[in-house]
């Protein structure tokens, strides 16, 4: 099955940072999230969870990548790609802002 193309391009110089407009929470090492605009859950399992803590504020892309990487035995380029589709799934419901440049 091939997932459809995001309308949002994701770097590892993006800067990304979790979106205003959602609620989250954790829920026994899984993070739940709640699209305010649109009503609709997500869940983000233990690794994801993770990600979407160190995006809480402003975050270069390849930061995360990095902290990914030290905390789980994860090969890097497969943490890249993993990371790179998670967050443009995420840009594309609305949970995250993308940003171009350096984090604030």
């Amino acid at each position: 099955m091939t997932l459809p193309k995001s309308r949002h391009a994701v770097s590892l110089s993006s800067v990304v940072v979790a979106g205003k407009g959602q609620i989250s929470s954790d829920l026994a090492g899984e993070a739940v999230i709640l699209n305010l605009q649109t009503g609709m859950y997500y869940g983000l399992a233990r690794v994801g969870a993770r990600i979407w803590e160190l995006i809480r504020e402003p975050t270069r892309v390849a930061d995360v990548r990095d902290a990914i990487v030290l905390e789980y035995d994860v090969d890097p380029a497969r943490c890249q790609h993993d990371l790179l589709c998670l967050l443009e799934q995420l840009a594309d419901t609305g949970l995250i802002e993308i940003r171009d440049g350096m984090a604030p």
